[in-house]
């Protein structure tokens, strides 16, 4: 009879050490730190392309997963632009969308991507460690990742967390 107490009691344990972490929004990311996966991507429309050199090529850039049946992408599509116009490579993986909404999508809030490619099955998702989308890579020049942030970019992260990430991988530090 000791089972059922015992077994709450370790339920409970767990809540109380997850809530009670540094910042509960923070998933972490067995990536970060280590390079970036191998590319295996889908031709997007007649869209422009990118592989694992575009991440080795010694610009800092970032690497956003979404989808058109995604609301937060859309909400995070204008800080998309913003850092594309700011001079960062935005590369997009497409994730199991259907080709044609997400090009419409694009053809509606424009494109802010340095190269887009798609994940059709969602395989190579599995190896960045995708919980959902968007989720945003920032990636050193070395082709790194520094920085996985799961959830749409808002101006508060990104002037906290993408931003600073971005700054650190430029430097080297």
């Amino acid at each position: 009879m000791l089972l059922p107490p015992a077994a709450f009691a370790a339920f409970a344990g767990m809540f109380y050490f997850g809530l009670m972490r540094d910042d509960p929004d923070d998933l972490p990311s067995a990536r970060q730190g280590n390079p970036a996966p191998p590319l295996q991507l889908s031709q997007l429309g007649e869209l422009d392309g990118f592989d694992d050199e575009m991440l080795r090529n010694g610009e800092v850039s970032l690497v956003n997963y979404w989808a058109s049946w995604c609301g937060p992408c859309r909400a995070e599509h204008p800080m998309l632009e913003e850092i594309a116009d700011s001079g960062v490579p935005v590369y997009g993986i497409n994730y199991k969308d259907d080709p044609d909404n997400a090009l419409a999508f694009l053809d509606e809030l424009g494109n802010p991507f340095a190269g887009i490619g798609a994940d059709d099955t969602g395989r190579l998702a599995l190896d960045w460690g995708i919980a959902g989308v968007p989720e945003t890579f920032v990636v050193d020049g070395d082709g790194t990742i520094v920085l996985r942030f799961a959830g749409p970019i808002t101006r508060g992260i990104l002037e906290d967390r993408i931003q600073p990430a971005i700054d650190a991988a430029a430097s080297g530090s």
